[in-house]
């Protein structure tokens, strides 16, 4: 293990065949996304049972992430696009008339007002709302025109949206995607924590335990971000949604604050959209896009993403080496998150005994430079409150529990090893560093902190810690 974040490669035509999905892993990738907007069941079943084949051949966890589309608004397909001239008059209809630009958004008359911006193709073009009949019709000027191709994005950055953060396609999606054992589920466009704790219900009442990533890309989001990172498993910073919704300078400091309030509550946060976007048609990216990436790794995100380089770029290697270099490099430079971060407060009382054995055990690891610290796991719980303190050695978690070891897989410097034999605790820890001396990422006279539950048989909440050498 080289590094300790993880990268995610959302996977199109130009990495979904077996062989290329075979290279990217072997590359460095750690979660395969689907993209559920660009994706049909039949496609997605053949690229998930590859993964799931690839990973038993490696012996690798790489873990799997469906992205629902959510209320996604898009204007309609034209013969030929649309020229938009400033100060022009338009009129968008959720009805297919003559002269009128069809929207998919039913709401849309009637949840707009005078006044509203209305922003089409990732805000390249801008228009404002001049009257609505609430009912089907609304006339709009153009404040930056251009051309308007088909089934491009809208966003209302000004207007409270009543589409369901479920939509009825995504609903058919989460169908498919719970039949399959897939880790990780992305929600979009979530405005707050009811719309995480809906998904959430569902996925309980079918008694399955697929975790939520709540995508954040809305204005109201960033207002309710304290009680949605609450209510989430994990939190990804959309960039490309959020950049249009909100004034792009302010992107930065929202991404940051977000980072470090997800490392203060323990859940996992990703940093996505546009991270190597040039490579998507180049084999090399810019200086800004290598500075984007690195700042992502030294503010402690636990994952980076590609969007279009991997999944329809020309050069999805190129990417991901790229990618992989430059965390390599930051990781091993005075820049990295384990020698900046300060301690954190303990934020979660009802594990106080598990969240301060994790501090001590980051303490222990720095002050003695142990090389390793050993979790055993039943519900990936201490592992990921012992990677929220961003320790510098490494955590090495070991669980009988394949799903959890694929979960861990997008969690900041874990990696997961298959294990079920430990009957005592003193078996456990004996067995899992020498597993690792195996493998060559111990050797004899390294230090290394285990945590454990004792006793080991009833497999509960961690209550013990020991520093040891190995032998």
């Amino acid at each position: 293990m080289i590094r300790k974040t993880k990268i995610i490669a959302t996977i199109g035509p130009s990495t979904s065949s077996r062989p290329m999905l075979r290279k990217i892993i072997q590359r460095g990738v750690n979660v395969c996304r689907l993209n559920f907007s660009h994706l049909e069941h039949d496609d997605a079943k053949e690229i998930i049972s590859n993964i799931k084949e690839i990973n038993q051949e490696l012996n690798m966890h790489t873990a799997i992430l469906a992205d629902l589309q959510g209320p996604k608004i898009r204007v309609g397909i034209f013969e030929k696009p649309i020229k938009l001239k400033k100060g022009d008059e338009v009129v968008f209809s959720t009805k297919r008339k003559k002269n009128t630009i069809h929207i998919s958004y039913f709401g849309f008359a009637k949840d707009v007002s005078k006044k509203d911006k209305v922003l089409l193709d990732d805000g390249k073009l801008a228009l404002e709302v001049i009257s609505t009949n609430k009912k089907d019709t609304v006339v709009l000027k153009v404040i930056f025109g251009g051309l308007l191709q088909s089934r491009k994005g809208v966003n209302l950055p000004n207007t409270k949206i009543s589409l369901p953060c479920l939509t009825k396609k995504d609903k058919l999606d989460l169908d498919f995607v719970l039949s399959e054992k897939i880790e990780w589920i992305g929600l979009s466009f979530v405005r707050s924590a009811n719309d995480v704790k809906i998904l959430k219900r569902i996925i309980e009442n079918k008694k399955l335990h697929h975790k939520i990533i709540a995508k954040i890309e809305k204005p109201e989001a960033i207002n309710e971000i304290d009680s949605i990172i609450k209510a989430a498993d994990a939190i990804m910073v959309a960039r490309g949604d959020l950049g249009v919704e909100v004034p792009l300078y302010k992107v930065p400091v929202y991404q940051k604050m977000i980072v470090e309030k997800c490392i203060e509550h323990s859940k996992p946060v990703i940093i996505a959209t546009q991270m190597l976007e040039s490579m998507t048609d180049n084999p090399t990216a810019t200086r800004a896009e290598v500075n984007d990436v690195a700042n992502s790794v030294i503010d402690g995100a636990d994952a980076v993403m590609l969007s279009g380089e991997t999944s329809i770029g020309a050069y999805p290697l190129n990417v991901v080496d790229t990618m992989r270099k430059i965390i390599r490099d930051v990781e091993r430079s005075d820049h990295n998150i384990s020698k900046s971060i300060i301690n954190k407060t303990l934020v979660n009382n009802e594990r106080l005994l598990t969240n301060a054995i994790c501090s001590n055990a980051c303490d222990i690891a720095k002050s003695t430079e142990a090389k390793a610290i050993i979790t055993v796991t039943y519900s990936g719980f201490n592992t990921i409150k012992m990677s929220s303190y961003r320790p510098n050695a490494f955590i090495y978690a070991f669980t009988n529990n394949h799903t959890i070891l694929n979960t861990l897989s997008l969690v900041w410097g874990v990696r997961g090893f298959y294990y079920n034999r430990g009957t005592t605790t003193d078996q456990t820890i004996k067995e899992t560093k020498e597993i690792l001396k195996d493998r060559n990422l111990l050797k004899k006279g390294d230090l290394v902190v285990n945590l454990a539950s004792m006793p080991a048989q009833e497999k509960g909440m961690t209550n013990m810690m020991k520093l040891s050498k190995v032998k």
